[in-house]
């Protein structure tokens, strides 16, 4: 869900944790996070649509992607 939600956009997207960045459009590299329920994520965004990128992804976490 979160990487195809990141492939939606054109601006770079990366999620953030100790220290390392990750492509949010790389399925490899966001299940490499090993991020379980909990941890504290950052998120970088870079490009033209960076802002509503930014804003989706916000709103994707804060919706707990959906689930009850």
């Amino acid at each position: 869900m979160l990487v195809k939600l990141a492939a939606k956009f054109k601006c770079e997207i990366y999620l953030v944790r100790d220290g390392f960045n990750i492509n949010a459009k790389s399925i490899i590299g966001v299940m490499t996070l090993a991020a379980e329920q909990g941890c504290e994520l950052g998120l970088q965004t870079d490009g033209i649509d960076e802002a509503a990128a930014a804003a989706a992804m916000q709103e994707l976490f804060a919706s707990g992607f959906g689930e009850p």
